[in-house]
């Protein structure tokens, strides 16, 4: 579903005849986003070039809207009759991609509309053509925690308005790395996260799972879920610390940047190490009276244990496992308790058990920092399986006996089972009542 204000772009005529020419578009491209003109229904040049002209002319239309994209919006323009120029082969638009700068002058409520070749994580894996219409989410108080705090310059918070159908989907993020390109640039200079979806969907899927569990809430938990304003304010602070929290601590590696082919769990423990190191920033926020400090640990708490291990594909799904870990490693420190048919929540306890979870994630990577690649992964490993059961048929659970180390390191990795660490039983069960609510979410925003 979409969402549309009345606001100067969507509510433009041009932005509904610029939607519908890139869904035509879409729709003949190609997984690398260039155009199928052999297909079945593929379009003639002339079609494909007209469709083009049209995206470029709304666009050309919409920029006086918002002076300050103008000049990604001439680049764009440039890059969209440049493609249809070449024949509509593997889509380059990387000259505007550079002009694309709104981490520059984060100025809340600013609306900006991007058009780009790109994937959506979480989305569509395909380099097809999409139009987003969104707005910055940038509020006094969480700029001077960024400007006192958290310096995070790149990141963006951000809300939807409108999207084509790549967004119709799961993904909650617009990332530069995700857009069809010459050569990758030496580094990227913004990352924007959809609070407005993560803060709906996790309402609609923490209510779903309370209801289940029989969970009693305290007042102001109850009063996240109920409020949308409030979920989003938790999440775009969440998001900026955790995002801050990948380039920060003692890291023995930064797998986001070097790029390096890892065990998935390690990815898991990554996530949630960056999700706890927040989680730890809002209890310190808490204390000195920040208002959103004590939502940003309900809402870490509820979508870490509920949502993220019953969402997506079992293979290597690092959130799921990061997920698992967090729910296991409360129950076996008795801050969770499953008794009756219910799930009872000790607020104080779980409080404390995660940033001792925390303080062992942190261990781990400081003592990683004078250990080989392997054996750090098998700390990793020993670390997640101490609280979660491996695979019976797992080789990394029977240690170094069952594995052949004349391989690389990389090559281990293909010893790795797609789901390592599976469901518990009370997971298994969860994951099939929530089945449905959580297909429900897709394209979620706001409005919802």
């Amino acid at each position: 579903m979409t969402r549309a204000h009345g606001d100067a772009v969507v509510a433009h005529p041009a932005w509904r005849t610029l939607k519908d020419a890139v869904e035509e578009i879409r729709t003949w491209q190609r997984a690398d986003g260039s155009v199928d003109f052999d297909a079945e229904g593929a379009p003639t040049r002339d079609a494909a070039a007209a469709a083009t002209a049209t995206v470029a002319d709304a666009i050309e239309h919409l920029s006086p809207l918002l002076p300050h994209d103008a000049a990604y919006h001439r680049a764009a323009v440039a890059d969209l009759r440049r493609w249809a120029d070449a024949g509509f082969g593997v889509p380059d638009f990387l000259d505007s991609l550079m002009a694309f700068q709104p981490a520059q002058e984060r100025t809340d409520g600013r609306q900006h509309l991007v058009v780009f070749p790109m994937y959506t994580q979480n989305g569509n894996p395909a380099r097809n053509l999409e139009a987003v219409v969104f707005r910055m989410v940038w509020p006094d108080w969480l700029a001077e925690l960024e400007a006192t705090r958290f310096d995070n310059p790149l990141f963006c918070g951000i809300a939807f308005e409108d999207f084509t159908s790549g967004y119709d989907t799961n993904s909650a993020v617009l990332f530069p790395e995700t857009v069809a390109v010459r050569e990758v640039p030496e580094r990227f200079s913004w990352g924007g996260i959809f609070c407005d979806r993560e803060a709906a969907r996790f309402r609609r899927v923490s209510e779903a799972a309370v209801s289940l569990l029989g969970v009693e809430l305290p007042e102001e938990v109850r009063g996240l879920l109920d409020d949308q304003q409030r979920s989003q304010d938790a999440f775009v602070l969440w998001d900026m610390v955790h995002d801050r929290a990948h380039s920060h601590g003692d890291l023995p590696f930064d797998p986001f940047m070097i790029k390096q082919r890892q065990p998935f769990w390690m990815y898991g423990l990554e996530e949630l190490r960056c999700d706890l190191t927040a989680f730890k920033a809002v209890v310190e926020l808490e204390a000195e009276g920040f208002a959103q400090a004590k939502d940003v640990q309900h809402a870490i708490l509820l979508d870490r244990m509920f949502r993220f291990p019953v969402t997506g594909e079992r293979t290597r799904n690092y959130d799921g496992l990061g997920g698992q870990l967090l729910f296991a490693y409360l129950h076996q420190h008795d801050a969770l308790r499953w008794t009756d048919n219910t799930l009872r929540i000790d607020w104080d306890l779980a409080r404390e058990v995660t940033n001792a979870l925390c303080t062992e994630i942190e261990d781990l990577y400081r003592d990683g920092i004078d250990r080989p690649k392997l054996v750090h992964w098998q700390a990793g490993y020993e670390l997640v399986s101490r609280y979660l059961s491996p695979h019976p048929a797992s080789k990394w659970a029977r240690g170094h006996e069952a594995l052949d180390f004349t391989k690389q390191p990389r090559e281990l990795v293909d010893d790795v089972l797609p789901d390592e660490f599976p469901l518990s039983m009370f997971f298994e069960a969860l994951a099939k009542k929530l089945k449905s609510v959580i297909a429900e979410t897709r394209g979620i925003t706001a409005a919802a």
